[in-house]
């Protein structure tokens, strides 16, 4: 194992994976993580002691050590052997850093399986090789595939329990590359594993000598994700405005995509104000450009109106701006949507809009992608929707850029988060249509 000094010094520049497992219930997702972290080497003495105890105890692996207990956190977890919440674990070896969400396989909890999927670059989506493609299968891959997830690792979990057998592993691939085909991923690697026993997790395994492809850390240290984000034009959402004193007004936040650099021209989407960066700030200084995930405070050559919420970009790569779009919408709350009811949006950086949920245009069977008629949308049910909001809002559509084009739908009274969109495209307001907010 790298010393933790070693690991330290190349941290710095090394990018990082965010994937997430799904799959059904059982499929072994928790055990996939729990071996990738021990292999890897980044679990403590101590840890391993906690977790052969934890094992002895509420273990499923008889006197072996249980890895799904490294994750599975929750009491009502292990004592059901089920994940319930969504985990986020992280961990680093020289090529890569890595955080991964360990997701829920129960259809109950499909909500927290696209919470762990919404910013997520890859999806390890588990098969339990003695049942092949489930509904489950279909309905996390559907999500992943609605959330904008392109890669896929379709990791056929338990080979050992059918003996390693090359023919089963093929069928069960052929059956999901038909399913999938529709889906949109830019990439579907299939992977013969073992959680249990390590085979081709971290290292390739003499018992499948008939796979050629790459064992499962190679191919996430390796995958390109970073030229996805290169390629997508620059937005800033402003955080907060950074006003220390009379002499400094900036304005704080992230790179959702792009670059800039110090004297580019920006343009605020809402108001179509044009100005120049005069400088981009950063904790260590002045910065001549600002990439996708920098956090920077970006001050202007002039004075104008700009606000939380608002967003930059350059003057001939506009996101849209309107106050009605159709979009995708995941439902999170047992209270069913009812279209006509009044909301509360975030979307991006801006929060507290107004918004209303104006017509449910389908309901989608994830099972079979049929469009379905619906009056309303219950639990974990996906739907396809126009939104009105009370002011303009700017957005790109989602499959343009995530960040920019997801939003959040919170209930008035109970400020809890009902529902999670994903922008399709801007609506023209009809001029005989008024929404009350």
């Amino acid at each position: 194992m790298p010393s933790k000094a070693t690991i330290d010094r190349v941290q710095a520049g090394k990018d990082q994976l965010q994937f997430i497992t799904c799959g059904s219930v059982d499929d072994g997702k928790s055990t996939l993580i729990g071996r990738l972290l021990h292999d890897s080497k980044v679990i403590y003495e101590d840890q391993l002691a906690a977790l052969a105890r934890d094992s002895a105890k509420h273990g499923t692996t008889g006197n072996d050590v249980d890895f799904a207990l490294l994750v599975d956190g929750l009491e009502a977890e292990r004592e059901q052997g089920i994940t319930i919440d969504v985990a986020y674990r992280f961990f680093t070896t020289l090529r890569r850093s890595f955080m991964v969400a360990d997701t829920p396989g129960h259809e109950q909890y499909t909500r927290n399986m696209a919470t762990g999927a919404s910013n997520a670059q890859l999806a390890i989506i588990l098969i339990d090789a003695r049942k092949g493609v489930l509904v489950q299968t279909k309905r996390h891959s559907f999500i992943c595939s609605l959330l904008g997830i392109r890669h896929v690792v379709l990791a056929v979990n338990k080979i050992d329990l059918v003996k390693y057998n090359k023919e089963r592993f093929d069928r069960i691939v052929g059956d999901y590359m038909a399913f999938a085909a529709g889906l949109g991923f830019t990439s579907v690697v299939p992977i013969p594993i073992s959680a249990r026993y390590g085979d081709n997790v971290i290292n390739q395994s003499d018992k499948t000598k008939w796979y050629q492809g790459p064992c499962l850390l190679d191919y996430l240290e390796s995958i390109d994700i970073q030229s996805d984000v290169a390629r997508q034009v620059f937005r800033f959402p402003v955080q907060w405005v950074n006003r220390p004193n009379l002499d400094f007004r900036g304005y704080a936040g992230s790179v959702a995509s792009g670059s800039i650099s110090a004297g580019d021209e920006i343009v605020v989407a809402a108001s179509g104000r044009t100005t120049r960066v005069k400088r981009i700030v950063a904790q260590d200084g002045n910065l001549p450009r600002a990439d996708a995930g920098d956090a920077v405070t970006i001050t202007l050559e002039d004075e104008i109106d700009i606000g939380r919420g608002d967003l930059l970009a350059r003057p001939n790569e506009r996101p849209e701006v309107t106050d009605q779009f159709a979009a995708h919408l995941i439902w999170m709350d047992n209270d069913p949507l009812v279209a006509g009811r009044n909301y509360i949006l975030r979307i991006g950086t801006r929060t507290g809009v107004a918004g209303s949920i104006t017509a449910i245009k389908h309901r989608i069977d994830v099972n079979t992608r049929e469009h379905l008629a619906a009056r309303k949308l219950s639990l974990n049910e996906i739907g396809f929707c126009n939104v009105a909001t009370a002011l303009p809002v700017a957005f790109d559509p989602y499959e343009v850029n995530r960040k920019t084009g997801s939003f959040i739908v919170i209930d008035r009274f109970t400020n809890r988060t009902v529902g999670a969109g994903m922008i399709a495209f801007p609506l023209r307001r009809a001029t005989n249509t008024a929404t009350a907010f």
